[in-house]
């Protein structure tokens, strides 16, 4: 009976693989040649450079709607420790009336296109950005360069806006991944700009006078620092005409202005811990030195950081979790949630993870975190780095839905990189990425060097620093 059923089992074995039980229609077979087609057919990102050295790069889809945006070379990083926050102060002050618009006017009239105008700010980068009809594009550049040329800087309303920003202080001191990551920042760069908060210190917040804004400006914003990002229905040649029209007068800050303590940051591997038991959960972050946006190394980091990834115990998933450390994480309690992270910068980076445990959970976690560093660093499989692959290239494109993450995306790269990398070029990249090339960058960046720890909350049996920076090298066959 056996035997009878051995043979069985091995005709059906042999039928099953050259015949496919489920029929898979002809339209799905090619799903890989039409993802490749799709990717070279997305519309171009044209790149222009005016002769005052702005930069103007745009992506036509034709839409109803559009983003158009200034990207500015240009944030908390480049200011001292006595102006510290000024980046950031300007931002909430380009919205308070120009010399042509008082406040309410430039609401009004924003309103009353149905547009959406924000801004942010970030280490390296300052963006004011507008979400409008395509038709309304003309004004909204028009809008744009009001605001970043003829800001009309009240006493008043700084005042006002002081009181702003040290609310919003307040608000990001409550909360913890916000604080852990400043404290991330500030012990990887000590005594470098990019150790530095991107709103200030309170002094500085409340001392910073119009003149500094004004100073900030005039040495910080200029055409060779911009970029006019555009997505969605915008025509490149339009562009052009706008941006020669509203800022082709304007004469601005060369690059060889920075200084070069700003434009070089020292890594250094080191710690913080603010051990506070009144805080109910311990958030602690882990990282390495990373690469720069430019530089090879990137992808293969971004790959290393999806075989991590990130899990969170409302998720479930137990044991069907395909990242090991979200299986250890879900089987034994090891924490509460964890993500990975690969942030960079234009010639450095942090890779690492940020988890949010239990008190008693510090050293069971971080010892699993390390444990699977090594094992990239030494045994990553084919199978693990292909699974990581797709989820990566699907993250980042499901990221570009919308014109608005799309804008933005040009901007930035342009910034970075000073032209856009297509999205086949993107995909071809990962797709080249082996588990060989894991272990590579793993040895290059993670095995056997200094990392750098913040942790905030009850975090007593979070290990001493000595003890994980031993834990960085395994000393086997």
């Amino acid at each position: 009976m056996a035997t009878r059923l051995l043979k069985i089992s091995s005709a059906l074995r042999t039928y099953t693989n050259k015949t496919s039980l489920v029929k898979i229609p002809k339209q799905w077979q090619s799903t890989a040649a039409s993802l490749k087609e799709t990717l070279i057919n997305q519309p171009a990102t044209r790149v222009t450079t005016l002769d005052n050295g702005m930069r103007v790069a745009s992506e036509d889809s034709g839409a109803a709607t559009a983003t158009v945006g200034l990207w500015i070379d240009s944030g908390s990083r480049y200011e001292t420790d006595d102006n510290n926050g000024v980046a950031h102060f300007m931002e909430h002050m380009a919205f308070k009336g120009t010399a042509k618009r008082s406040q309410t006017d430039l609401e009004l009239e924003i309103e009353n296109m149905g547009a959406h105008l924000n801004a942010y700010t970030s280490r390296e980068q300052t963006v004011f950005y507008a979400k409008c009809l395509s038709q309304d594009v003309p004004k909204a550049i028009e809008i744009l360069s009001d605001i970043i040329k003829n800001s009309k800087l009240g006493e008043n309303e700084i005042e006002r806006e002081r009181g702003v920003i040290l609310r919003e202080m307040q608000e990001v001191e409550t909360n913890l991944q916000e604080v852990v990551f400043d404290h991330l920042h500030a012990a990887a760069y000590q005594g470098t700009s990019l150790g530095r908060t991107i709103l200030g210190p309170t002094k500085n917040i409340k001392s910073i006078s119009r003149d500094d804004l004004v100073n900030y400006v005039k040495t910080h914003y200029g055409p060779p620092r911009f970029v006019l990002a555009g997505a969605g229905g915008v025509d490149h040649n339009q562009l052009i005409e706008l941006a020669n029209k509203h800022f082709g007068q304007m004469t601005g800050p060369d690059y060889d202005n920075i200084p070069d303590y700003i434009k070089s940051c020292r890594y250094t591997g080191s710690e913080i811990r603010v051990r506070d038991d009144s805080i109910p959960l311990a958030h602690i972050a882990i990282a390495v030195e990373g690469a720069g946006w430019a530089e090879a190394d990137n992808i293969p980091l971004m790959v290393a950081n999806t075989l991590i990834g990130a899990w969170d115990r409302s998720q479930g998933g137990g044991v069907n979790n395909a990242s090991n450390l979200a299986k250890a994480c879900a089987e034994n309690g090891l924490c509460h949630s964890y993500q990975s992270f690969n942030t960079c910068y234009k010639d450095t980076g942090l890779w690492g993870i940020y988890f949010v445990c239990d008190p008693m959970q510090c050293d069971d976690m971080t010892s699993h975190v390390q444990h699977e560093w090594m094992k990239l660093c030494t045994s990553v499989t084919e199978k693990d780095v292909a699974r990581a692959k797709n989820i990566l290239k699907t993250n980042m494109f499901l990221q570009l839905d919308g014109t608005t993450a799309i804008c933005e995306d040009i901007g930035r790269q342009i910034l970075c990189y000073n032209r856009r990398i297509p999205l086949h070029e993107l995909e071809t990249r990962i797709d080249s990425v082996t588990a060989e090339t894991i272990q590579n960058v793993g040895m290059k960046y993670i095995f056997d060097h200094c990392p750098v720890i913040a942790a905030v909350g009850p975090v007593e049996n979070l290990p001493d620093y000595n003890n994980i920076r031993g834990a960085m090298y395994w000393l086997r066959v």
